[in-house]
């Protein structure tokens, strides 16, 4: 009986571990200007705020042809959505 508690305590602990694991985020610690060419490659965004978990505010570039995503400086933000309405209303243009 001793061994089936021990087995049960172990296997809740590694639950625990590993599904705690997956809620940890990728934070930037530093952010760095980014050419107009390059933001425009972006697939996607995200935006990282100071007031959350992370410690400072950036905008996560998702960008073609690179594994993991570049930190830029917050002002992109703007940029970006402008971009990305642009985007949207070009595509619509060709429907």
């Amino acid at each position: 009986m001793d061994l089936k508690v021990v087995f049960l305590v172990v296997s809740l602990m590694t639950l625990a571990i590993i599904s705690t694991d997956a809620y940890i985020p990728k934070c930037c610690i530093k952010t760095r200007d980014i050419s107009f060419w390059k933001l425009r490659k972006a697939e996607r965004w995200e935006f990282q705020s100071s007031a959350e978990v992370c410690d400072i505010d950036a905008v996560l570039l998702y960008i073609k042809g690179q594994k993991k995503p570049t930190c830029a400086h917050p002002k992109y933000k703007k940029l970006l959505e402008k971009l990305k309405l642009k985007r949207h209303m070009s595509n619509n243009r060709q429907s």
